[in-house]
């Protein structure tokens, strides 16, 4: 099965060629834009794979050949890109059946979402699949962004929509727009994404066919879905059980409210269920539920630097040079159902012997505004080597006027290698702060702008730790 699986989908992620089915010449257009992204990549080296553009009006693109009918597509074709209207899909997937090729993306709209004449192709569609061994994203999608092979399907130009950096995050979206909103987000955040799926309707291809290939990605560490509903509960259970033993998953699954569910149905054609049910499933398969967009991307960037570096339990240690944040997220340790460390006597003689005698040994530790950056190691040092403590948050004003910018960064970097307990880190304030965060982050430690998210984010990593030390 392992091996059926990463053969079925890597066309996906890295084919050899792919057909562009519906490209044209025409600017703006969903067929220009994508054969665009391929033909950009390609010119940047980082699309390896043969473009086989096909239009039937037309014998070339920006020099590119264009193919009058799939039958006449290379052998070498293993991914084909749909972007024609519904009503011609079925044809299309038959000639795409007799031609051999397995893998293909629909990004055409207008199936199941709209009603039984959109339903009826759909199950036209997937008898020719299901009989020929294909495997279909889509339809109604945006389809597949890979940053590292230069597949992107996505039909939202760069001049408009920035794309992300390559990262261990994996993004997986029952909505389009959502997919590439996101997208551009997590480009402007500089946040990593190893591979985005937008799979619409998911007539074929759904969550539990994706949970099965990240398993086997050692690019991917966390896979976070928006999800709408699941068509197939028992297959999704298993599939999620298998994952979650080997690397977190993050779900943000709208369709709560009454109204919520009735859009989801007219959005994508999904069921969205009760409430109550998806939150039995998550806490059965150890999938960390999001409340929102935000928290679900302040959990992957947790999991995506600490997913090997889990709390051994639910004591937090805080370290701050601004008393009142320290408040704020003793506040939230409550708020999240963690614990605030007790020192150790010895912690709290070792802290007292090294600060001045106004910065305060305790939890949460303020070295307060005079601080430099070796006070903060001397805090670090201790909540490292304190048995009491699992997990700590720092929080640093990068303003305050003593700190040494670049020497706290190297301090935080150095103990979240080598320590085995994880750190994450607060940090307040406008474009400088960011600057400096961006730093810290790309040294492997997540930092986030306010102590609430920051503690919250800590709590999805005590609850996934507790998922597993229970046996998964």
């Amino acid at each position: 099965m392992v091996e059926k699986i990463v053969t079925e989908m890597r066309p996906f992620f890295d084919p050899k060629a792919v057909a562009i089915i519906g490209a044209t010449n025409k600017k703006g257009k969903v067929g220009n834009v994508i054969f665009e992204n391929f033909r950009m990549n390609k010119e940047r080296g980082v699309f390896k794979g043969n473009i086989y553009p096909v239009n039937p009006k037309l014998d070339e693109i920006e020099g590119y050949k264009v193919y009058k009918s799939v039958e006449e597509l290379p052998e070498d074709t293993d991914l084909a890109v749909i972007s024609i209207p519904a009503p011609f899909v079925p044809d299309t997937m038959r000639q795409i059946a007799k031609k051999g090729i397995k893998s293909v993306i629909i990004i055409t709209g207008g199936f199941g979402e709209l009603g039984e004449e959109g339903k009826k192709l759909e199950r036209e569609i997937l008898e020719i699949a299901r009989e020929n061994g294909i495997r279909v994203i889509g339809p109604n999608c945006v389809g597949v962004y890979v940053p590292d092979t230069g597949v992107d399907t996505v039909f939202l130009p760069e001049s408009k929509m920035d794309r992300p950096k390559s990262g261990p995050i994996a993004f997986v979206s029952q909505s389009g727009a959502f997919a590439a909103a996101m997208l551009d987000w997590a480009a402007g955040a500089g946040i990593g994404i190893g591979k985005m799926v937008s799979y619409g309707n998911k007539l074929d291809v759904d969550d539990a066919d994706l949970m099965d290939y990240f398993i086997h990605d050692d690019e991917i560490n966390v896979v976070t879905f928006y999800i709408e509903g699941v068509k197939d509960g028992r297959k999704f259970i298993e599939a999620a059980k298998r994952i979650t033993k080997v690397k977190p998953v993050i779900a943000l699954k709208s369709g709560r409210s009454e109204y919520g569910a009735k859009a989801a149905s007219s959005h994508t054609g999904s069921l969205a269920g009760a409430d109550t049910i998806y939150d039995a499933v998550f806490k059965q398969t150890g999938v960390i539920r999001a409340e929102d967009f935000e928290h679900m991307f302040d959990l992957a960037k947790a999991f995506a630097r600490l997913k090997d570096k889990l709390p051994k339990g639910d004591r937090i240690g805080i370290i701050t040079d601004g008393g009142g944040a320290g408040v704020m997220a003793s506040d939230a340790v409550a708020k999240f159902g963690l614990k605030m460390a007790d020192l150790s006597e010895e912690t709290l003689k070792y802290l007292k012997e090294n600060f001045p005698p106004h910065a305060v040994a305790g939890n949460p530790t303020d070295v307060v505004g005079d601080t430099d950056a070796e006070r903060y190691r001397i805090a670090i040092e201790g909540f490292v080597n304190d048995p009491n403590v699992d997990a700590i948050l720092v929080i640093v004003l990068f303003q305050v006027p003593l700190l040494e910018e670049e020497k706290i960064i190297d301090i935080l970097a150095e103990y979240q290698k080598k320590s085995n307990k994880p750190i994450v880190a607060v940090a307040m304030g406008g474009k400088k702060t960011d600057h400096y965060a961006r730093i810290l982050e790309d040294r492997g430690v997540p930092v986030y702008p306010t102590p609430e998210r920051g503690v919250r984010a800590l709590a999805g990593l005590v609850k996934y730790a507790e998922y597993l030390r229970r046996g998964a």
